[in-house]
Parts: C-alpha cells; sequence; structure tokens
C-alpha cells in the first residue's frame, strides 16, 4: 500500500513504425509507467478486451488476466484501422469509454486535431512525442483514475442506500398498517373470565 499510486499507471501504445513505438515505449518507462505496445488498432483491442468485429455497445471481455490499462495513446495515421477508428471504438463501449485516449501524429492538420478532440480524445500530440508530454499524460491518468473511485463510490453508496431504504419502507409500512387500525380495533376483549384476550372488537 506504500507504493507510488502514479508508478502503478499503466499505458497502451499503438503505432504501426516501430521506431515510433520504441520512442514513446521508452520515454513512458523512463516516467515510471508500465508500458505495453502494439503496431495496430485491431491489436490494441484485443489488449483491451474488445474485439474488432464486436459491437461496440457489447460489453468488454472481464477476463481475469486481462490487463488495466489507464490511457491508451495511439497514431493517428495507420493502416486498416485509424487512431480515429480506434478512439471511436473505445468510446463506444460501455466498459472502456472512460479510458483516456491520446492521438499523436506527425501532420499538425487542423481538421484532423478537431475532430479527435470532438470525437473525445484528451489531447492531440504532434510528433516527435516529448518528455514534457509525459506530465500532460500523467494529469489524464489522475483524472480517470478519480472518476473511477468515484463511480465505485457512488455504486457502493447506491447499494447503501438501496439497503436502508427498503428497511425504511417495511418499517413504514407496519407503522401505517397499525395506524389505520381505529381504537375500537387495537381495543382487546376480553373473555368471560376477564382474563384471557380473545380477538379485537369490530366495527
Amino acid at each position: 500500500m506504500g507504493a507510488d499510486p502514479e508508478a502503478q499507471f499503466h499505458v497502451l501504445a499503438v503505432d504501426d513504425s516501430l521506431i515510433d513505438r520504441k520512442l514513446i515505449e521508452r520515454l513512458l518507462r523512463t516516467s515510471s509507467y508500465q508500458v505495453t505496445t502494439v503496431d495496430s488498432g485491431s491489436k490494441a483491442l484485443q489488449v483491451l478486451g474488445l474485439m474488432e468485429g464486436q459491437d461496440i455497445s457489447s460489453p468488454a471481455s472481464t477476463d481475469k488476466n486481462q490487463i488495466e490499462v489507464n490511457l491508451v495513446i495511439t497514431d493517428y495515421c495507420m493502416p486498416g484501422m485509424t487512431g480515429y477508428d480506434l478512439l471511436k471504438k473505445i468510446k463506444g463501449s460501455s466498459n472502456l469509454k472512460d479510458i483516456p485516449v491520446v492521438i499523436m501524429s506527425s501532420e499538425n492538420v487542423p481538421s484532423r486535431i478537431n475532430r479527435c478532440l470532438e470525437g473525445g480524445a484528451e489531447e492531440f500530440f504532434l510528433k516527435p512525442i516529448q518528455v514534457s508530454d509525459m506530465i500532460r499524460l500523467r494529469l489524464f491518468m489522475l483524472k480517470g483514475r478519480l472518476k473511477e473511485q468515484q463511480q465505485s463510490q457512488q455504486q457502493e453508496n447506491n447499494i447503501t442506500t438501496g439497503g436502508s431504504s427498503s428497511n425504511s419502507n417495511n418499517i413504514n409500512k407496519r407503522k401505517a398498517m397499525d395506524e389505520g387500525l381505529s381504537p375500537e380495533k387495537r381495543r382487546p376483549r376480553f373473555s368471560g373470565n376477564g382474563l384471557a384476550l380473545v380477538s379485537y372488537e369490530e366495527i
């Protein structure tokens, strides 16, 4: 429990260029992040537990061996599935949508940048990636982790509130039944010897 929580951050880096993958991996490891690198969007989806042909509205795999990913950083221009396509897959999945996604590209195209940011990307980096960019990644992951903690707390509160509400409803129902009885109905009628309780009087 004494470990630095930031050292536990795990980044999935996606780039079809081996040179760029090695560079981003070195920068991430230097910043004490755990790193997994893949060369395509389809492989990234496999790491995340979402198959390429799977309906994006379907839950991602809950395989116990599946590694937790705190952030995805992906190149924009890749064969097959672009970084934008990968972004839409992630943001369209109910289980993965809260994972921060950062797009990177060597081309400064404003329309492309705006498209990615409007699609849910946290940031759009221009290559080559710099050490200073790693600080910004940390901020995105801290925000994502805080959001996860808030959602977990909310779920716990909902469970607790639901249980308390159920008990409260039962108590209120019993109280209402008791209050619904008129004084005559609540007054017991005794047998001839005045000792044994027989029944309630009827109106």
